[in-house]
């Protein structure tokens, strides 16, 4: 039997402290493609409840910090692991991605979720009830600005005349977050990967079996998960992407903890999978 082909490594940036220096979050982006990692994320949220540390993280703006990014980087792919969808302007949203798809040249994904913090939605002025279907009318209305032409009509926004431009300079790649139904089923619908929260293999195998059923198109399976530090964690981490790789994960995103010890963390975990 031959062996399971090895997922695609991505890691998750530390932006988890207003305390850490921005310079410091973009270098370990640059250091994350010199050793290799297929795409670098960073999570996302406007203003959550509580301060911002492992539960509530994205305290630098990701589009804004992965424009600079793209500026120090040349290889790598720049997305969002992710971007609560539902809060955010989609117009604004539209061109900013449109944007920093043409200053990457063409490594930007979209990450989406929905969000799962009533308190932040009510925070910002934004309806926690009809956050689903809002983040599928927005999605609707990204790829019709992006590829299509004439006025939109739906049931949260509306335009009857007004010129899209700069167009991406090819499809804008669009990853769905979440594991439930409703998140895969928004996935098979409109996204090129999925990606669950630390899944075991078995989670995985389902997630697959099901976007499979939901559509025929290929849509990438991911797994996000952490390693922050420890001898039997680092094992049992290194163990579990092992898990996934032969439960056909196309790519596993890796959360090295705190910026303190990041980048040796990630070199280690990186010279392990070697």
């Amino acid at each position: 039997m031959s062996e399971p082909t090895q997922p695609r490594l991505q890691v998750v940036l530390p932006n988890e402290s207003p305390a850490t220096p921005p310079r410091a979050l973009v270098d370990l982006g640059v250091r994350a493609e010199k050793l290799g990692a297929h795409t670098v994320w960073l999570p996302d949220h406007l203003l959550p409840p509580e301060p911002y540390g492992t539960t509530f993280g994205g305290v630098y703006e990701p589009l804004v910090t992965l424009a600079y990014l793209a500026a120090r980087t040349e290889r790598v792919r720049l997305g969002t692991s992710v971007l609560v969808l539902p809060m955010r302007d989609p117009f604004l949203l539209a061109k900013q991605v449109a944007t920093l798809d043409r200053l990457s040249g063409g490594r930007f994904t979209l990450g989406v979720g929905v969000g799962w913090s009533r308190e932040e939605f009510d925070s910002v002025g934004s309806d926690f009830a009809t956050r689903g279907p809002r983040a599928d009318e927005t999605l609707a209305l990204l790829r019709h600005l992006f590829e299509g032409e004439g006025p939109f009509h739906g049931r949260f926004h509306d335009y009857e005349h007004g010129v899209f431009a700069p167009r991406p300079s090819r499809r804008i790649r669009v990853m769905v977050g979440g594991g439930s139904e409703p998140a895969l089923r928004r996935a098979a619908a409109w996204a090129d990967e999925w990606q669950g929260v630390d899944p075991d293999p078995e989670a995985l195998r389902a997630a697959r079996a099901r976007l499979g059923e939901l559509t025929r198109r290929p849509v990438g399976t991911g797994v996000r998960m952490a390693w922050t530090g420890g001898e039997e964690a680092f094992a049992r981490t290194v163990a579990r992407f092992r898990e996934l790789a032969a439960s056909g994960a196309d790519s596993v995103a890796v959360w090295f903890g705190e910026v303190e010890g990041f980048e040796e963390r990630m070199v280690r975990f990186v010279a392990a999978l070697r």
